[in-house]
């Protein structure tokens, strides 16, 4: 788990204390510059905190080597990049960057599948709409099967309908795979139907945590 403690980002984030536990579906509310992707960032050690600590399992982020702790909790921003070429490489990029093996057609059109993504594995990524190319990097982090996801808006680019679809497969594969998903999303519903763990952000600071009770 993640444990934050006097944790000051600039003038941009103040938290007290925060805890976002293991395997579970965390979600992080909050109004457009409140701090929330900076809180995603600074899990995985994209950006340092100028006080305080921060704790996974126990051990100061700050202790761990960053590229091995960025395989291990994997970042997707709001806009993602996209490289030329086709949907498999893509797919591939992330896998190569980790030193993992790259799988086969079958696998790698299962992950499209709890994506949402219908595409061709030989299709350029370039002819993509921007809500394909934002699936597609969901998939190509998928396949890295990292401990822990941290996702900026993963939806924010679908209709309703697709995104009901796509965070509905997300949360499956978080549950079936037991790894820890931490989320902002602009979703109230999403967060309501689907978080397990729910933090709402003002201004910098920790409004409310709420814990769902299954």
């Amino acid at each position: 788990m993640f444990v934050l403690d006097n944790v000051r980002y600039k003038n941009i984030l103040d938290v007290r204390h925060l805890v976002l536990p293991d395997k579970k579906i965390n979600c992080i509310l909050g109004e457009s510059g409140s701090g929330k992707t900076t809180l995603l960032r600074l899990l995985n050690n994209l950006a340092a905190c100028d006080s305080g600590s921060i704790l996974w399992h126990e051990q100061s982020l700050y202790e761990l080597n960053p590229i091995e702790l960025r395989r291990r909790v994997v970042m997707l921003g709001q806009n993602p990049v996209i490289f030329d070429g086709s949907v498999r490489e893509n797919l591939f990029i992330g896998l190569k960057f980790a030193d993992k093996p790259c799988p086969g057609d079958d696998k790698l059109r299962e992950v499209l599948k709890q994506v949402s993504l219908h595409k061709d594995l030989d299709v350029e990524a370039a002819q993509l709409s921007g809500g394909e190319k934002q699936r597609l990097a969901l998939g190509r982090v998928l396949l890295m099967e990292p401990e822990v996801l941290l996702l900026d808006e993963p939806s924010s680019a679908l209709d309703e309908d697709t995104e009901e679809i796509l965070i509905r497969s997300l949360v499956r594969y978080v549950k079936e795979n037991e790894i820890t998903l931490i989320m902002v999303t602009h979703a109230r519903r999403i967060a309501e139907e689907y978080g397990e763990y729910i933090v709402e952000i003002e201004q910098g600071r920790v409004k409310s945590v709420r814990e769902k009770v299954s």
